[in-house]
């Protein structure tokens, strides 16, 4: 399962993240939206948004030469949302969600954190798998998993990390600056 495949940083040279838990009223997206099912829309709201649809185009339209009326315009809207489904707030549930990156410039970009949620009703119980460092920490991960060199060492991947995938900053906080290396904030001792 995919969802699960950042559970290999466990059994890397990278350092414990300690989930945290969360335990209240629905407050965590899964990842951007909260929990929601995808269904099909109700005779009713189809012939309200149809109507609302229908309306909206012919206003944005109204000084053009259309060769559509407003009966057929209206008839395709209502059979185009037929096919289609809205969202609606998951009532019970679960919801396992993977590390969300994406490469931009043949780079990887962090996204969120992997949260595994459970919705029951207006309450919601949720790991959230969220280490310090957080981008520079999935970034690196990401490029120790599956960019480095599979046949060699922990410690010398890591090392190739370190030289191809550089995480050296200069951080300026207060007027002063500072440099810092992540790698020695990310990376279990004993690999560096």
């Amino acid at each position: 399962m995919r969802a699960l495949s950042f559970l290999a940083v466990y059994f890397s040279p990278f350092k414990f993240i300690t989930p945290t838990f969360y335990i209240g009223e629905i407050a965590l997206g899964t990842p951007y939206f909260f929990p929601r099912v995808w269904v099909k829309m109700s005779s009713k709201e189809i012939k309200e948004r149809a109507e609302e649809d229908t309306n909206k185009f012919f206003e944005r339209t109204r000084d053009k030469d259309i060769k559509v009326t407003r009966e057929q315009y209206y008839k395709a809207t209502i059979d185009r949302l037929k096919r289609s489904k809205t969202s609606a707030p998951k009532a019970i549930g679960f919801d396992f969600v993977g590390l969300g990156w994406k490469t931009k410039w043949d780079e990887y970009r962090f996204e969120w954190n992997p949260i595994w949620s459970f919705v029951f009703f207006k309450w919601q119980i949720a790991l959230t798998f969220a280490p310090e460092h957080a981008d520079h920490y999935w970034e690196a991960w990401l490029y120790y998993s599956r960019d480095t060199d599979k046949t060699k060492s922990k410690k010398e991947r890591i090392q190739q990390c370190m030289e191809e995938f550089p995480l050296f900053y200069s951080v300026h906080s207060n007027g002063t600056s500072k440099a810092v290396d992540y790698y020695q904030l990310i990376i279990k001792p004993e690999y560096l």
